[in-house]
């Protein structure tokens, strides 16, 4: 099954970090985490230094300092690097030195060719259109002159206007950016310079990359999402169904997820929502088999309100949201985890099952809970959490890093995540029964240095669980 025993260096940390640990035990592998001071009271030091054994654990000034991450690699006897998702996981050169430096290890993720194609939106959006794959009408190349990305714009505003478009808009993207980030809508023409100027900018700093892309901007869409799992060879590849990421902050940055992305036996719909799940998922596996993808990745969509739908771009990484589409999934029978997937076909392991032994029943939402104040445009609260609690159910799995049974002030180095919850349900209107349950039965309390009270996310959430998949 796998050539040998390994040990996988986690180089991630929170609710991540110890999922694939978890993974790892159950596959008979052996894990060491990192963790920085400011994270010595989260949760995957906890399980690392109760699990983790010898060589367990080690502490770092940095979780984006790679050579500090190949120093520990050879400290610990690491064969292979688990990077998570954000810091390292889009990074091709991170990737690449892993399996070509003095001591190669194996990068549980897509090879780092694949990563470098898929991660360039410019790149994709030509893949996509060479097999017949709609994408979002724009610049098919990254446009680094500013009068020649004035032109295109100008040219897009024209279009819209020619269209009756009430409102014009375009959207500049950096174009080797991903994850709703290097991302500006732009209304008003005399504004274009200065952001496409932003953008640039933000892009060289980022990703060491100036190109931009301009694309035309689409209202009122749904943003949706497929989820591939392809062996190591790139020959075989599955999908575990489609997820609806569509209620997110101002930020672009999702808040809750649901599988299957549409649900046309509860909700009415003005185009046939079957056929749309049916044709992003078709396309996103010809294009998984065209580059020969070789790990977990997520082909991301926007469907229009007349239910057409565009390629966005592909992520080459596990998602946060993945435990939503393993809600639903069972191969053989049995649960599916697209984490332990990810390492038990990173290290070499053949896929073993198809699409046909792949099955999805019912519904799932993924709440993402996190200290901010929704009404001052999701602003991070910064403080401490006194009590974290909730009910348990059969229903519901709950994914942290913060301890249940101590006070653990929030990090302000990182994004104030404090969990992920999944609830499961046979219909639509149970998943959203359960789901306001779960928010209404949850305890969390905190205060800042100034003893005022913890701000949150739940009753955004709970408002917005009513109208999921809704269009």
């Amino acid at each position: 099954m796998y050539s040998g025993e390994h040990r996988v260096l986690i180089a991630n940390r929170g609710e991540i970090a110890i999922r694939i640990a978890k993974a790892c035990i159950e596959l008979k592998q052996r894990f060491t985490c990192v963790y920085t001071e400011a994270d010595r009271d989260s949760g995957h030091v906890r399980f690392a230094r109760d699990n983790g054994g010898e060589s367990g654990l080690y502490r770092i000034n940095s979780y984006r300092d790679a050579n500090e991450i190949f120093s520990v690699a050879d400290n610990c006897g690491a064969t292979a690097i688990h990077p998570g998702y954000g810091f390292f996981a889009e990074d091709f050169r991170f990737a690449r030195r892993v399996v070509e430096r003095e001591k190669p290890l194996i990068f549980i993720g897509p090879s780092w060719w694949i990563i470098r194609e898929l991660g360039d939106k410019i790149n994709t959006k030509r893949l996509a259109r060479s097999l017949g794959v709609p994408t979002i009408p724009g610049s098919d190349r990254p446009i680094y002159n500013e009068l020649e990305a004035v032109e295109f714009a100008d040219s897009l505003f024209s279009f819209q206007k020619e269209q009756g478009f009430k409102a014009a808009a375009i959207m500049v993207k950096a174009s080797a950016g991903g994850g709703g980030m290097g991302i500006e809508e732009v209304t008003d023409q005399d504004e274009f310079r200065s952001v496409f100027r932003r953008i640039r900018n933000y892009a060289k700093r980022q990703f060491n990359d100036e190109g931009v892309l301009i694309e035309q901007r689409i209202y009122g869409f749904n943003h949706l999402e497929v989820q591939i799992v392809s062996e190591r060879s790139g020959k075989n590849h599955v999908h575990f169904g489609t997820r609806n990421c569509s209620v997110q902050s101002s930020g672009n940055q999702k808040r809750i997820e649901v599988a299957p992305g549409f649900a046309p036996e509860g909700i009415h719909y003005i185009f046939n929502a079957a056929d749309v799940l049916e044709r992003i998922t078709k396309h996103s596996l010809s294009m998984a088999q065209e580059v020969s993808y070789d790990n977990v990745g997520t082909w991301e969509w926007i469907v229009t309100p007349r239910g057409e739908p565009f390629l966005m771009e592909v992520n080459t990484r596990i998602q946060v949201e993945n435990g939503v589409s393993s809600a639903i999934a069972s191969v053989h029978g049995d649960d599916v985890d697209i984490v332990r997937e990810q390492v038990r076909l990173g290290l070499g392991a053949e896929l073993g099952y198809s699409q046909n032994n792949v099955f999805l029943n019912g519904l799932a939402l993924e709440y993402r809970i996190i200290a901010e104040n929704p009404d001052r445009n999701f602003a991070p609260w910064v403080g401490t959490i006194t009590k974290f609690g909730w009910n348990e159910q059969d229903w519901l799995k709950v994914y942290t890093q913060v301890p249940t049974d101590c006070e653990y002030e929030i990090p302000t180095e990182f994004d104030p995540n404090l969990a992920l919850a999944i609830v499961r349900g046979d219909s639509l209107q149970q998943v959203r029964e359960r789901g306001v349950e779960f928010l209404e039965g949850l305890e969390l309390q905190g205060a800042d240095r100034s003893g005022r009270k913890l701000q949150s996310n739940i009753s955004y959430l709970k408002d917005k669980t009513s109208g999921i998949l809704e269009f």
